[in-house]
């Protein structure tokens, strides 16, 4: 396998845009009361964080904890315990891939971008089914809201993020199944700047895939 291409970094006209537009629509949900104030601040720390890893960039790190904190709480309030539980195991999977990131190629140099072989996929999938099943159960016992839903995306989340911490190139695949998913869910419980956030995630996952590809084939 070659070399994955270096991480570029973001132009400042680019990063303030960004800023400007994710900025406007949650102070707009917050001030017209269609999302909490957490649930902005989150909206904002997302959209910049899964961008940067998009762009290979390693400060997508520091965004991802603070955005997956937040979400603890919004998805715990929401009922959504599995999700809620999962941003803590994304939490400290952040802090797995910051350091694989940095440290986890050959001789302990920055890590490159690989294709993930059958094997893997085939137990990626085996451990995403049983986690639905299991996942589902606690939730019929914890009387949380759509329970098989919130099941399926959480496992398929957690399989994704280990998958992304790897630079695994098919972690956007699962990114991709996993925001489909996310948007009717958060909508079904109100959560509606959530659903947008998850739009965004679904452009910007198709985004992260096209930009991985180039470096993987390159």
């Amino acid at each position: 396998m070659t070399a994955s291409a270096a991480p570029r970094r973001p132009g400042t006209a680019l990063i303030a845009g960004l800023f400007l537009i994710s900025a406007t629509i949650a102070a707009a949900a917050w001030y017209t009361g269609a999302a909490s104030y957490l649930e902005a601040i989150a909206f904002v720390t997302g959209v910049f964080c899964v961008w940067l890893v998009t762009r290979q960039n390693i400060w997508n790190f520091p965004l991802g904890l603070i955005t997956v904190g937040i979400y603890a709480v919004v998805f715990y309030l929401s009922d959504l315990f599995a999700m809620a539980g999962l941003q803590l195991v994304f939490f400290a999977i952040n802090l797995v891939g910051w350091y694989l990131w940095l440290y986890g190629g050959e001789n302990r140099s920055a890590l490159k971008i690989r294709r993930a072989p059958r094997l893997e996929w085939a137990l990626t999938l085996l451990g995403i089914a049983g986690g639905t099943a299991l996942l589902y159960r606690l939730l019929d016992e914890a009387g949380g809201a759509t329970k098989f839903w919130d099941a399926l995306v959480t496992s398929i989340s957690l399989a994704a993020q280990w998958a992304q911490s790897r630079k695994i190139f098919e972690c956007w695949w699962l990114w991709i199944i996993a925001d489909i998913i996310y948007i009717p869910v958060c909508l079904f419980n109100g959560l509606y700047l959530t659903a947008l956030l998850y739009a965004v995630f679904l452009a910007l996952s198709v985004m992260g895939l096209l930009e991985w590809r180039k470096s993987v084939n390159a």
